[in-house]
């Protein structure tokens, strides 16, 4: 019996010494977080959260006092005459993007020879006017010609035709024979357009684009209606060789003559492989701005003030307004069965938030 107590206590004093030894190191760990270095550890909400408050404040107080010291170092070497210190630039998804071998450079001369034999080359040089057909899917709803009607204004030389029970090859034949320049089928789904489809004639290649925040003319508040000049086309971001090619597709859907006296400004801006579609004009006014004259220039009226004319410019949005993202890229013209694909967007590609393809 005095051994097996003997035994139970030499147990329980071990045990007692370990569990000193954890509730040491959980204080330890509390008096870090306390102190700022660990708020994870900390299992008291309230605490937890009064010591994530107490770094949130700190980091603001020293970004700051960062950007203080920064206006004064300016301010000393405008008053030295000597240049400013370089300004950092923020790290964004954009400039962290994946490497992609396929970014086109200035110097690349295998690119600008492509450009002169590709499918687009004749209506770039002007060789022959662009001309396009727009129709509607089988299946069409109220939403679709209203966007439609819109399309007709903000693209010239564009004509709709009724889609009617044909099928997509025959109006690819059709428009071919009328020579047209390229294709858009509108494809509603549930009373909504939700994708477009743009084939160029007469050899392709065909790319199919969803179709989503769609914003009508008449739905833009204090929206601008456009004239009939032929308007400017401003293509941002397509940097890379599938994103160049995409961005020839669309520049061949608008002359290359543009009238600068309409002021009218058709932007594809791609950002993060989404092609956002604004459609503006660009204002000119002239505004009186009020300064206070000197003292020795009063007037007999005793009015201190000078008008000033300015000119100002703005923009006012036509409309409408959407965003494209890229499906499918493909060779010739439409064929769902035997058709190949220059590109697919599949879900095993979206793997990485800075792999772009635009």
């Amino acid at each position: 019996m005095g051994g097996k107590r003997k035994d139970f206590t030499t147990t329980t004093s071990v045990q007692g010494t370990e569990d000193g030894g954890e509730q040491k190191v959980k204080k330890k760990k509390e008096k870090l977080a306390v102190d700022g270095l660990l708020p994870s550890t900390i299992k008291n909400k309230e605490k937890r959260s009064a010591v994530h408050a107490k770094l949130k404040h700190q980091k603001r107080l020293e970004k700051r006092k960062r950007a203080k010291a920064r206006e004064a170092a300016e301010q000393r070497a405008l008053e030295l005459g000597e240049e400013p210190p370089p300004k950092k630039i923020p790290r964004t998804i954009e400039n962290t993007r994946e490497l992609d071998e396929t970014i086109c450079k200035p110097d690349d001369e295998e690119l600008f020879a492509t450009n002169y034999a590709d499918e687009f080359s004749a209506i770039l040089k002007q060789d022959r006017p662009p001309k396009i057909l727009i129709t509607t899917c089988r299946f069409n709803s109220t939403r679709g010609p209203a966007f439609i009607s819109d399309l007709l204004s903000v693209i010239p030389n564009a004509h709709y035709f009724k889609r009617g029970t044909y099928d997509l090859k025959k109006i690819v034949e059709y428009a071919k024979n009328k020579e047209f320049t390229s294709v858009i089928v509108v494809h509603t789904n549930r009373r909504e357009p939700d994708a477009l489809l743009i084939i160029a004639l007469p050899d392709g290649p065909t790319a199919h684009f969803k179709l989503s925040k769609l914003l009508l003319r008449k739905d833009i508040k204090n929206h601008g209606n456009p004239t009939s000049h032929k308007p400017e086309l401003v293509l941002n971001n397509f940097t890379t060789r599938l994103g160049h090619r995409i961005g020839r597709l669309i520049q061949s859907l608008f002359p290359q003559d543009p009238n600068f006296r309409g002021r009218r400004v058709v932007t594809f801006h791609n950002q993060r492989d989404f092609v956002f579609f604004c459609h503006h004009r660009y204002i000119f006014e002239t505004k009186e701005s009020k300064q206070a004259a000197s003292s020795g220039e009063k007037s007999k009226d005793n009015n201190n003030e000078k008008s000033e004319q300015k000119v100002i410019a703005r923009l006012q949005e036509c409309g409408p307004r959407f965003t494209l993202k890229l499906i499918s890229l493909q060779h010739g013209t439409f064929d769902s069965k035997g058709g190949e694909y220059e590109w697919v967007h599949k879900p095993e590609m979206d793997t990485s938030r800075r792999r772009f393809f635009l």
